[in-house]
């Protein structure tokens, strides 16, 4: 049993705040997991869980999460919208307070020019569009704002926006995407070749998301992106109900009435299952679909969990789930840390966490490196100093073994800028970690001569050291610059060993023809 519900059940008064309170937190949980595991696959089953939930008085935690699920995942926005339609039907003020933040969130990135987020807030009215949640009206209003004064991004934008939705436009509103198109001929040269395929490729809606009969559908009408929107943040936290038990009693009968119609289609859809199941498993998954919802659930726990260790329990039960699918585990942490603006440990703690749990993880981050260091000079400067923080945090902490240093060969033919730029990060990182004197002892443990502390000739050998000097960290080639003083030394005992050797075939050479010459 959930520590909620545990505590919710030791309080008689189920009126007083703290059972209201407790209510709410297991409301919030409930609808962001519903909202964050969503797909394609579970979508029928998710609906009536989340109408088993008070959406009335959730409704600002159920639109928040479906915006920062969708702004977080755009490529899952038509599932996020076929969601919304079927929670528009039975609750249009739940899809209403949705909209009216969505347009909020494009007045927003539209006045700051923030192109991910305005991006994301267009796909996401392309599709309540698409689903008739909103009329299409909207549609043209805001191709007529983008394109008012074009700008590269703008364009962009609209492209993809009438990209999205153009299919529906050119059945309800021809003339006014024939305008659009005019618009586009005017500054682009590929114009004329947007209409000439109908949009094939990106149906309105997808078979499979249709779920509302156009009979139940809501679609509202009065909103505009010139309004001025009140998000109803106050929504979105807990406040204490004094009638509490009289608006869950009424929910309760709304649920009663909902489900009981769902229930009727749900024996229908079983039956139709039945016949297709022997049928089903003989279909195999080629679209990698299974992969693509497993990433997107990896992706959604580790950008919404509270702290690293909530974070690698929920990791934990997925890949308990997911058996064999350890390496994209890693690949999703680290492109999640390399996303962000600033390294933050929160991502290390959880490559930590794994490596330390099983070798398997261990041996991943391990390959991992070696593909990353591989591919360096594909990402840019921010990205390869997080890239370089996190697996600093593995080293310093001893969850990855140091021998993966011996992957990086420190002379000038060997590294390019990127690579440069990706080692001063690691070791710049370690020493905050570890300190000069420490990570000196510590890399004196491996043998590097062939990597990062290369004795194969001078040249070599006086580049590492150069290059440690330069980013602050010449202490840790101490050993090195010794081995370099003497380097001389070595070279003129290595050439007099190999001149007596030398020499040594050349006396054994005269012997043997001199004994030839006496006998005969």
């Amino acid at each position: 049993m959930a520590p909620c519900a545990r505590m919710m059940k030791e309080i008689k008064d189920e009126s007083s705040v703290e059972y209201q309170r407790l209510a709410w937190d297991a409301l919030r949980k409930s609808i962001n997991g519903l909202v964050n595991k969503v797909s394609t696959n579970n979508i029928k089953n998710i609906i009536p869980e989340l109408f088993a939930e008070n959406l009335v008085r959730g409704r600002g935690l159920f639109c928040r999460s479906c915006i920062k699920s969708q702004t977080a995942c755009p490529r899952f926005t038509d599932v996020f919208a076929a969601l919304v339609a079927v929670v528009n039907t039975k609750f249009p003020e739940v899809g209403l307070v949705l909209l009216r933040r969505i347009i909020l969130q494009f007045q927003i990135a539209y006045k700051r020019n923030d192109k991910p987020r305005l991006l994301a807030a267009v796909k996401f009215i392309a599709h309540l569009v698409n689903q008739n949640v909103v009329h299409e009206l909207i549609s043209l209003e805001l191709l007529t704002l983008l394109l008012e004064n074009p700008t590269d991004d703008s364009v962009e934008v609209a492209v993809g926006f009438v990209t999205e939705c153009g299919a529906l436009l050119l059945e309800v509103c021809p003339r006014g995407l024939h305008g659009v198109f005019e618009r586009f001929r005017g500054f682009l040269h590929e114009g004329k070749q947007i209409d000439k395929p109908k949009f094939q490729g990106y149906p309105a809606i997808r078979p499979e998301l249709d779920l509302v009969e156009k009979e139940d559908q809501f679609t509202h009408v009065e909103l505009s992106l010139a309004d001025k929107i009140d998000p109803q943040i106050a929504i979105d936290v807990f406040k204490a109900d004094p009638n509490f038990l009289e608006n869950e009693k009424i929910y309760e009968q709304l649920k009663k009435d909902i489900l009981g119609d769902q229930e009727e289609e749900e024996e229908e859809e079983e039956e139709d299952d039945q016949e297709l199941e022997s049928e089903s498993e003989l279909i195999r998954d080629e679209t990698e679909t299974n992969l693509i919802n497993l990433r997107r659930s990896m992706y959604l726990t580790i950008m919404s969990s509270v702290d690293f260790e909530e974070a690698g329990h929920k990791l934990m039960e997925i890949m308990e789930t997911e058996p064999g699918h350890e390496m994209e585990l890693c690949i999703m942490l680290l492109e999640c840390c390399s996303q962000e603006r600033t390294y933050i440990r929160y991502y290390g703690l959880i490559g930590q966490r794994f490596c330390m749990m099983k070798n398997i993880h261990k041996e991943n981050f391990e390959k991992y490196f070696v593909h990353q260091y591989s591919t360096i000079h594909h990402l840019e400067t921010n990205k390869i100093r997080n890239v370089a923080n996190f697996f600093a945090h593995l080293l310093a902490t001893d969850a990855l073994p140091w021998h993966v240093l011996a992957y990086i060969r420190l002379t000038k033919d060997s590294t390019n800028s990127s690579s440069r730029i990706f080692i001063k990060f690691l070791f710049q990182e370690l020493s905050e970690h570890l300190g000069i004197r420490m990570l000196s002892e510590r890399l004196s443990k491996e043998i590097f001569d062939e990597s990062i502390f290369p004795k194969d000739n001078p040249i070599n050998t006086r580049f590492a050291i150069n290059y440690f000097i330069s980013i602050g960290l010449g202490g840790i080639t101490d050993n090195l610059q010794d081995y370099y003083k003497n380097m001389p030394r070595l070279v003129i005992q290595q050439q007099n060993s190999q001149e007596e050797s030398e020499s040594g075939s050349l006396s054994d050479d005269d012997d043997r023809r001199a004994k030839k010459r006496r006998r005969n």
